[in-house]
């Protein structure tokens, strides 16, 4: 099971970026955004949003689970 959360922190990490500037991004406070780190999942538009600022495909995680099995 994807956990998104850690995903999206990990993603963040790799990229150099901190969680103060995805927040800025996202237009939200950076406790909104350690919510998400939790969350094991989020709506499907915060996280095309993620993924347009990211310039990453978050969806993608779940595609290749679902090939998987």
């Amino acid at each position: 099971m994807i956990h998104i959360g850690e995903q999206i922190r990990k993603q963040v990490e790799e990229q150099g970026k901190t969680s103060v500037w995805l927040a800025r991004e996202l237009g939200c406070h950076r406790t909104n955004l350690y919510k998400i780190y939790d969350k094991s999942s989020i709506d499907t538009s915060v996280l095309m949003r993620i993924s347009r600022i990211l310039g990453y495909d978050f969806f993608r995680l779940y595609t290749n689970e679902l090939c998987s099995e």
